[in-house]
């Protein structure tokens, strides 16, 4: 293969319709470099009504807009990497902005890559503000810097994606998604790599409570122990989380409620008492934890309390959702393992580990 072709691809980007995707659409536009490939907008609102793209796509852009099926991330993903025919697809997330020399430093990073390498990901750069300390949720966003395989800005080999079935389509959150595909990239003998070029992700405004919807990955977490083992997270370089702590405060909290309700003497009032005194000093702790690096406005620290109260019975609901599902699913997995290379798919190392370190999310 020519470097030419090699430093082909096409750009998938899925999109639920966020303003920032007309951001990212000027930004590639304005490249220096014109992309050399199709632009591929997977459309995944429920209602694709208007129309995405409205005014149409600004030029030199080659945009074709794929239907999605609101299944999430990865779903989408799947439906615009099968859409496209290049050798490389470069995924983007709606809400980051590259640079003018993006398109540029992409096809050094492509053909820098050896033949063993199945994606090559770009680095993330997350502004916060100078004149505060970052708030929990902007805190959370800037592990994007240091996550390992983060779909951001992630670029794949088409017939990897081929060989290994694209994205687990069982991860309907963006959480998990994207470790999941690098480890059965590595299982299959591929190398993941960390390229040069930078895009820049700017922290959207979020709600408060934020924090108590992200515990839903949970369960994506759940459903990694059902398809990796209990080590994925040691091969992912994904931090344990605080996942023990809730299980600690939310089984205090609720021995608390049920002493509380279902009456007795003065040794149930005890009982009650400690249980209690236990699940609000770890709520406080866990809440500090927070407020203690943050900007601790009113605001904050509100937040902060309320949220810290509602996480550890949140993870824990969210925790066990997958299990029948998951044992399927590694039936299906350990299948992939074992499958025979593609013809014309490269071959790589028996195994392999990334050079950078993932950064938790809470």
């Amino acid at each position: 293969m020519t470097a030419a072709a090699e430093e082909h691809y096409d750009v998938v980007v899925p999109t639920v319709g966020r303003p920032s995707l007309q951001r990212l659409l000027h930004a590639l536009a304005g490249q220096r470099r014109r992309l050399p490939g199709r632009l591929f907008l997977v459309d995944d609102r429920p209602h694709p009504s208007p129309p995405l793209l409205a005014e149409g796509a600004p030029s030199p852009l080659d945009v074709t807009v794929v239907r999605g099926r609101a299944a999430g991330p990865a779903a989408a993903r799947n439906n615009g990497w099968r859409a496209a025919r290049a050798p490389w697809v470069a995924f983007l997330d709606d809400d980051v902005m590259p640079g003018p020399e993006w398109s540029t430093d992409l096809a050094a990073d492509l053909q820098a890559c050896g033949d063993d390498v199945a994606a090559v990901q770009g680095r993330i750069r997350v502004p916060l503000p100078v004149d505060r300390p970052p708030t929990d949720w902007e805190r959370n966003v800037a592990g994007l810097e240091t996550a390992a395989w983060a779909t951001a800005d992630m670029a794949y080999r088409r017939p990897a994606l081929v060989r290994l079935g694209g994205f687990d389509e069982r991860f309907p959150r963006a959480y998990r998604e994207d470790a999941d595909l690098a480890l059965r990239a590595m299982d299959a003998g591929y190398r993941l790599e960390r390229g040069r070029r930078q895009v820049t992700h700017p922290v959207l405004p979020a709600p408060w409570d934020v924090s108590v919807a992200k515990q839903a990955g949970n369960a994506d977490d759940a459903l990694m122990d059902r398809l990796h083992g209990l080590g994925w997270r040691e091969r992912a370089q994904a931090p344990a989380g605080a996942f023990r702590h809730h299980v600690g405060t939310a089984a205090a909290g609720a021995g608390a409620l049920l002493l509380a309700v279902s009456g007795g003497g003065r040794a149930r009032r005890r009982l009650v008492m400690v249980t209690a005194t236990a699940w609000a000093a770890g709520t406080a702790r866990f809440a500090w934890r927070r407020i203690a690096p943050g900007p601790r406005t009113p605001g904050e620290v509100a937040a902060m309390g309320a949220t810290s109260a509602l996480i550890p019975p949140a993870a824990l609901w969210h925790r066990p959702s997958v299990t029948c599902r998951s044992k399927r699913r590694s039936r299906v997995a350990a299948s992939r393992r074992t499958r025979p290379l593609a013809k014309g798919v490269p071959s790589g190392p028996a195994s392999s580990t990334a050079s950078w370190t993932a950064a938790p999310v809470t």
